[in-house]
């Protein structure tokens, strides 16, 4: 009914004095190298961005991007803790922008463009409580999709 597990005496030989299963920086143990050797990797410093803004009518999501598309920060009303219907409403919107503009000083952001999707109560709130901390935007976009043809419609019921 299964492997049973053996215990073993712990023995004298630690792995410190085999060598055996000691974590190497580049063939140098790492107890060996001194502590201004480790380099920290700071934040990102950015002086433009796109933030994208998507606001549906049961939540709003908005994201900071570099100008290449790689995300820096997010937010969104549910990770705010606004939970069921407040989420989708303006007010919930415009804390997003205000927390995600924070995050944007501390990078550096200077100006954004910017670039909604969705149909939601959020869209301009959003953006309000953005640039409120005092980042510019160059443009705003439109990017909601809109079906051309849309899916096929139901046949009609029978009687």
């Amino acid at each position: 009914m299964g492997k049973k597990k053996i215990a073993t005496a712990p023995t004298s030989e630690t792995p410190e004095k085999t060598g055996v299963g000691v974590p190497t920086q580049n063939g140098v143990g790492i107890e060996d190298v001194a502590p201004e050797a480790v380099v920290k990797l700071g934040k990102k410093r950015v002086d433009s961005g796109v933030l994208c803004v998507e606001s549906t009518y049961n939540n709003t999501k908005v994201t900071l991007t570099d100008n290449k598309g790689g995300t820096l920060a997010w937010s969104s009303s549910g990770s705010l803790g606004f939970k069921g219907a407040k989420k989708g409403t303006p007010f919930a919107a415009a804390k997003v922008g205000e927390a995600l503009a924070a995050k944007a000083q501390t990078l550096g952001v200077k100006e954004v463009r910017v670039v909604v999707k969705g149909v939601g109560s959020g869209r301009e709130s959003a953006i309000r409580g953005f640039i409120s901390k005092g980042i510019n935007l160059t443009t705003i976009a439109d990017m909601t999709p809109v079906p051309h043809n849309g899916p096929k419609p139901p046949k009609p019921r029978r009687t």
